[in-house]
């Protein structure tokens, strides 16, 4: 492994070791075994070392994220027991990387005075809006238009930051892939009754 992948790995590993913003260039030669000149050479500074790494890290988990959405073609369960199994296992995808999502809240704290963090973190988010919608709509039918799969998309992101934050905050009582279909449930229920009575 050269320098430039080494210094990459140890960037990724202090991201979930300290922090992004605990973590020294110093700490990132220690954990890579690379030179401090490196990071210059290679990646520009530190930050832009850790931005990417933060990327790579991200594309990673989403990876694992979109085989634990993966279509089952033979599933028979209603749609709202195929939400709650795919919340399921993403809640379980998030306990074993809870540090990497605590760096990424620390990233976001960046966006004000990094216009590099804010770019990367806005790409990183129009692809999994894309990848998530593209997901989720497989499961209900075939077919559907790029509109529907951004909203689709978007709102699985905003639920999925939304409940990450309340498993880094208090995961004894974060919602659980139960919880959040018994609200979806509950909010469409409520959506059709409005209907039928106007």
């Amino acid at each position: 492994m050269g320098h430039r992948d080494a210094l990459l790995e140890g960037a990724k590993q202090c991201l979930t070791e300290k922090g992004y913003a605990r973590t020294t260039a110093r700490d990132i030669v220690a954990a890579s075994g690379a030179n401090l000149a490196s990071i210059g050479y290679h990646y520009g500074s530190k930050e832009a070392l850790l931005n990417e790494a933060l990327i790579q890290a991200n594309a990673e988990w989403g990876e694992a994220l979109e085989k634990s959405m993966v279509y089952d073609a033979e599933a028979v369960a209603p749609p709202h027991e195929q939400f709650e199994a795919i919340w399921t296992k993403v809640i379980e995808l998030f306990s074993g990387h809870r540090r990497l999502w605590a760096a990424n809240f620390e990233a976001f704290t960046q966006i004000e005075h990094s216009p590099e963090i804010r770019e990367a973190l806005a790409k990183g988010l129009q692809e999994a809006r894309f990848g998530m919608g593209e997901s989720l709509l497989a499961r209900l039918a075939e077919g559907h238009d790029e509109r529907a799969v951004r909203a689709v998309g978007s709102f699985f992101q905003a639920l999925l930051t939304g409940v990450m934050a309340q498993w880094l905050i208090d995961p004894e009582s974060a919602p659980t892939g139960q919880d959040l279909s018994y609200a979806l449930l509950a909010i469409t229920a409520g959506l059709r009754e409005k209907e039928m009575s106007e």
